[in-house]
């Protein structure tokens, strides 16, 4: 099968990526960042399989330049699930991709993301289109055969652009209707290729993606209602770290009927106190959403660079990640404590050294506003009644984010982040 073959991508109105906010200033960090049509053949089925199915899609990369290069190339599946594509993760990851020198590349991998179709969760009067739609003339000549090729593209885009930066070890990462691609892909396709070194899987579902059919994309919505919850397989020849909130593990997401334990090359965190989406995520976009509560305020960005640190370390031949409690559940519900926050899980300071409960999820509005969960201030006498004082709550929150680094869920280099988000007691 002849190699993919990276043509740079000008014109039009500049790169389409949606981003609710501002990354890393890339230039002053001696990065480049370059968009490039990848034009190829899609095995039929799977990547290394016979004949093929011309694709031209879309690959962003961010890479050090000037700045010093890892030799890691971190390739995020974006997520259409708005109906145009975004890369959450990178979001989320950024700042520890720049400051280790991880080259990132973001994936047009599903047709939806390039030639348009129905979005599974939408912002009212968004309105978000394909890369096609969006801008025809710096992005008119891609062209996605449909769904069926997602994983084949995704695998081949990342093997062409590994050559264009040098990487010697490649990870796969995506967020939420990705991570039931990843799912799928880690399951079903992975053996076959053996080609990524190692998964961050972030905030999947019950279920695993469908294979899905040419010329349109995958039904997330209608696999999710008739599908069977799917854990990851138990023969992983790579490590495979997943990554869920507490927002995740019911409701909408479900994640719950698929939890699993750990295994030699399995890691499963799930995070108390966030949100599948949370304030992070959308910046100052937060009031655009509309929700009748403040979104999520928890601290998953910190666990999520953590988790990064140490699929690199173990994917390279290092120390496993480490293992992390379950959030407790019982009879289907949440176990909380005194104030509300759930129990168990990875803990961050802003649970263990409470001044507010942190939810999951939104009940009784928007599907946007369920997935960004929500934030509600105690009481003042509870407050009162649990912090004598400012000095009593900053050393009890220094306390839990000393414990939360030793633990390997917060990154020393976040330590100081994490401390600037002590609450101020009123």
């Amino acid at each position: 099968m002849p190699p993919v073959t990276l043509t740079p991508l000008t014109g039009g109105n500049g790169i389409a990526l949606t981003s609710a906010r501002p990354g890393p200033d890339l230039a002053a960090a001696g990065w480049s960042e370059v968009e490039y049509a990848a034009a190829g053949s899609a095995p039929l089925d799977r990547p290394g399989g016979r004949g093929g199915t011309a694709f031209t899609t879309r690959v962003l990369l961010r890479r050090p330049e000037s700045a010093p290069a890892s030799g890691v190339l971190v390739v995020e599946w974006l997520n259409v699930s708005s109906g145009a594509d975004a890369a959450p993760d990178w979001t989320y990851l950024a700042d520890e991709l720049v400051r280790q020198g991880h080259a990132w590349a973001g994936v047009s991998a599903q047709y939806n993301g390039v030639e348009s179709g129905s979005a599974v969760v939408a912002v009212e009067g968004a309105g978000l289109q394909g890369l096609k739609a969006v801008d025809p003339v710096r992005y008119g000549g891609l062209h996605h055969p449909g769904d069926r090729h997602a994983h084949a593209i995704f695998t081949e885009v990342a093997r062409a652009v590994a050559a264009e930066v040098g990487a010697g070890t490649v990870l796969a990462i995506g967020e939420s209707q990705s991570a039931y691609l990843l799912t799928t892909h880690v399951n079903q396709v992975h053996l076959d290729d053996r080609f990524f070194a190692g998964y961050l899987i972030h905030s999947r579902g019950e279920v695993a993606a469908p294979a899905g059919e040419d010329g349109c994309g995958i039904d997330l919505l209608a696999a999710r209602a008739t599908g069977v919850p799917t854990p990851i397989r138990d023969d992983l020849d790579v490590p495979v770290l997943v990554l869920q909130t507490e927002g995740d593990l019911l409701g909408r997401m479900n994640y719950l009927p698929a939890r699993q334990p750990d295994g030699p090359l399995l890691r499963v965190w799930e995070v108390a106190g966030a949100a599948h989406a949370d304030l992070f995520q959308i910046g100052d976009f937060e009031a655009f959403l509309g929700c009748p509560d403040p979104v999520n305020r928890g601290q998953q960005v910190y666990v999520a660079r953590a988790a990064l640190r140490h699929l690199v370390a173990w994917a390279q031949g290092g120390p496993a990640a480490p293992a992390a409690p379950p959030l407790e559940v019982r009879d289907g519900a949440f176990v909380r404590d005194e104030v509300g926050n759930v129990r168990g899980g990875v803990r961050t300071p802003v649970v263990d050294a409470p001044v507010e409960v942190l939810a999951g999820d939104a009940p009784g509005g928007s599907v946007i506003c369920g997935l960004f969960g929500r934030t509600l201030a105690l009481a003042p006498e509870v407050l009162h009644d649990r912090w004598g004082s400012q000095e009593e709550y900053a050393a009890a929150y220094t306390a839990a984010t000393d414990a939360a680094v030793t633990a390997g869920f917060v990154l020393p280099e976040d330590r100081a982040a994490v401390l600037g988000e002590m609450r101020t007691l009123s």
